[in-house]
């Protein structure tokens, strides 16, 4: 029986008849692996519509996240970046299966970088780089590609299933050069200050951590104050970095944008503003790619009624 602590994978340890269907969804994506990378974007589509169907309440989620982010946009706007979204989802799980088992020659033929050079200012100078990301549907394939070209530390959030939390944490350790758990901040912090980029997203609701309510898409949101703590701990500058499906469907855009200005400020509140700043911008030009089925909006101000029912 396999352990809950993002172990190395051993095949022997999940034979038990509880796992079957994770390993017949593992063998499914290890065929999808097999596609040319047009074909692959296709069956993830197709797959993102089959999610869709499937997802029963996370619909509800996603229109009541639309519905209050994009109040501007027309229900048939709003629609349309409901069910991209959902393909989008589906492609992700096909380009889960290219980071695991696509050589990298194959890989660097798909992506280029822009914005390298605020990254290698900032290394130049002598500071640890985080790269600030959000909960985008690219988020998988972009640390994949990145590692390509430079190390890449990365956090760690232990999954539920035993055999899919074992098997992802060891394909992850295999080319990224710290795969760390989110609650070992001592450890990320040391691969900060080697100089190691890191890949941080913040965007989630984590109640029980410290929080402040600073707007996101117009809306008072529940955003930690960790990302403060952490530039201060380790001396790092914050860029902020985004992945970019190309629609012609060749490829990938990997954005860097320049380090945020003055930060950490010692304002919790003005550092938590840049920071969702920062990814607003990315998910108001790309609405259809952000994982709109989280319930980001669940923690609220005291005495406001519930986002979601």
């Amino acid at each position: 029986m396999g352990k809950k602590s993002s172990v190395i994978f051993k095949a022997s340890d999940y034979y038990s008849p509880k796992y079957w269907p994770t390993w017949f969804v593992l063998g499914l994506l290890r065929l999808i692996s097999l596609l040319p990378y047009r074909a692959g974007l296709f069956v993830g589509r197709l797959l993102g519509r089959l999610i869709f169907l499937l997802s029963g309440r996370h619909k509800h989620i996603v229109d009541i996240n639309l519905a209050h982010c994009f109040p501007q946009k027309t229900q048939r706007e709003r629609d349309r970046v409901k069910a991209l979204c959902y393909q989008n989802l589906g492609i992700s799980l096909v380009e889960m299966a290219m980071c695991w088992w696509w050589k990298d020659e194959k890989l660097e033929a798909l992506v280029e970088i822009r914005g390298r050079e605020h990254l290698d200012a900032v290394l130049d100078s002598g500071r640890g780089a985080i790269l600030l990301a959000g909960h985008f549907t690219s988020l998988e394939i972009s640390g994949r590609l990145f590692a390509l070209f430079m190390p890449l530390q990365v956090m760690y959030r232990t999954q539920r299933n035993d055999l899919f939390d074992s098997f992802l944490f060891t394909r992850r350790s295999s080319y990224f050069v710290n795969t760390v758990s989110r609650k070992n901040t001592r450890q990320l912090i040391k691969g900060i200050k080697n100089k190691i980029p890191t890949w941080y997203a913040p965007d989630q609701d984590f109640r029980r951590e410290r929080n402040v309510f600073v707007p996101f898409m117009g809306i008072p949101t529940a955003t930690i104050t960790a990302s403060s703590r952490l530039a201060r701990s380790s001396g790092a500058a914050m860029l902020p970095f985004y992945p970019e499906r190309k629609k012609d469907g060749s490829g990938y855009i990997l954005h860097i944008d320049a380090p945020l200005q003055d930060f950490p400020s010692g304002d919790d509140f003005k550092d938590a503003s840049a920071v969702n700043q920062s990814i607003e911008k990315y998910v108001r030009l790309y609405p259809e790619n952000y994982i709109w089925i989280h319930q980001r909006f669940k923690t609220r101000p005291p005495g406001e009624a519930p986002f979601y029912p």
